[in-house]
């Protein structure tokens, strides 16, 4: 049987370079610098190791998903190459594999190109980018969602200067806590998850604590998060309660628990994304909303909800691979809701 880019070949992958002058460099050191994620004990991690152990199995397999990683640097080489070492790479069939396990480049802010795996790729994968002429460009690459990057090179011309790229503003990161949406399913690929989306958008470095059906507002997790240097809280982990009940038990609690350590910390409090609300969203968006009541009733300021419903406003019925999992559009609606409020916050951010 023939395979389609024997029919057409635009649909070809190369996952290989032909530039014999191609030098290749480790990330970790300058002139690169690494967000939202470290690398420790073989791979890139969103989270300690220790940390994620004493929460649950789950964020354990999940925190080295490398959701939310970004690479930048400038350099005006006509290409630049990844050569990627990848474990624990989930395939889903309804979670494209671009991006599951894609590395996303944008140049001087825009799109450029995804470094794409072949469908097969199991252990990683090197690609290229053709970016035209010679000149000087500030890129980012965004990490995969759903799979573990254990290594990673950057190749570009022997020629090409490589120096440091843009900073973000000099604010601490937004912190997003969440379930599968919140870890970057199903977008296309991982610069459309709308986190990602937002950083570009609002020049500002974030972290991705989503956890594929594992964020449950454990202690350990609200501990960690508490210690975290942040600029923004965003909580939206309703989808991973197991029920109604879990959420009234942890939500406002694990909101409490932040606020007595963090006073000052903007939160962000959505419910789950939706575009039609069911009797049992219904219940999980008031258990979010009255946290968010009790807060401002109690004087804090610093509180911010966003209903589901909202979330979904711009995608409507089409915002979603499953009835569940935002596709590009239902992330571009996402972040069309959250921008303004995330904006109003980091805008007054004082330190």
């Amino acid at each position: 049987m023939k395979r389609i880019f024997e029919i057409d070949e635009n649909f070809k992958v190369e996952t290989f370079t032909a530039h014999a002058d191609a030098v290749f460099y480790d990330p970790r050191k300058e002139p690169f610098a690494i967000y939202g994620v470290k690398y420790d004990n073989g791979r890139f991690r969103r989270m300690p190791e220790e940390v994620a152990r004493s929460v649950s199995e789950g964020v354990l397999f999940l925190h080295s998903n490398t959701a939310g990683g970004r690479l930048r640097f400038r350099t005006d080489s006509p290409y630049i190459i990844i050569n990627s070492k990848m474990s624990g790479v989930c395939h889903m069939p309804h979670f494209t594999f671009e991006g599951i396990a894609g590395f996303d480049i944008y140049v001087d802010g825009e799109y450029a190109r995804s470094f794409i795996p072949n469908a097969d790729m199991e252990n990683g994968y090197e690609s290229t980018a053709e970016l035209g002429e010679s000149k000087m460009r500030d890129v980012t690459i965004h990490f995969p969602l759903y799979a573990n990057v254990d290594f990673l090179s950057v190749g570009v011309s022997r020629e090409a200067a490589v120096l440091p790229g843009s900073r973000y503003r000099d604010i601490p990161p937004v912190v997003y806590y969440g379930s599968s949406i919140t870890q970057g399913g199903c977008a296309s690929r991982p610069g459309n998850a709308y986190e990602n989306v937002l950083s570009r958008r609002l020049d500002v470095d974030h972290v991705n604590l989503g956890f594929s059906g594992n964020a449950k507002g454990e202690e350990a997790i609200t501990d960690y998060i508490s210690s975290l240097d942040m600029s923004v809280l965003v909580m939206d982990y309703d989808h991973n309660a197991p029920d109604v009940e879990h959420l009234e038990r942890t939500h406002e609690k694990m909101f409490l628990n932040i606020r007595a350590k963090r006073p000052k910390l903007p939160v962000i409090m959505m419910s789950r994304p939706v575009f039609t609300l069911t009797p049992d969203e219904v219940r999980r968006r008031e258990v979010v909303r009255r946290t968010c009541e009790n807060a401002v009733s109690a004087g804090d300021k610093n509180v911010a909800f966003i209903d589901g419903p909202a979330l979904m406003a711009d995608a409507g019925n089409d915002g979603t691979v499953d009835n569940c999992h935002p596709n590009d559009l239902g992330f571009f609606s996402m972040a069309n809701a959250v921008c303004p409020v995330l904006k109003r916050f980091l805008d007054a951010y004082v330190g």
